[in-house]
């Protein structure tokens, strides 16, 4: 996936890194996920959780045109993303 971070519109938390950010959409058991809330939908916003390459968890929002994403914010997984995270890779590796 192509990024966008021209006029980075985003919040940072932490001591996350663009590259870092980047990884987490590359992780193959990445989780994307289109919320069924109105406040986001209208907005045309995504989350993504995903790992990068030194296991950062790393839980993003981002808006897409289809070829570039821009992200919105991004930090590291809260305890319930974690724990999400790895049931979702054990019913894929199961």
């Amino acid at each position: 996936m192509d990024f966008d971070w021209r006029n980075p519109s985003m919040e940072f938390y932490g001591d996350l890194k663009v590259q870092e950010i980047e990884e987490s959409f590359d992780d193959p058991f990445a989780v994307r996920l289109l919320p069924d809330s109105e406040r986001f939908a209208d907005q045309s916003r995504y989350f993504n959780l995903g790992r990068s390459a030194n296991g950062n968890g790393i839980f993003s929002v981002y808006r897409t045109n289809g070829k570039q994403a821009k992200i919105v914010g991004a930090r590291l997984f809260e305890p319930e993303e974690a724990f999400f995270y790895k049931r979702r890779v054990k019913q894929m590796l199961d």
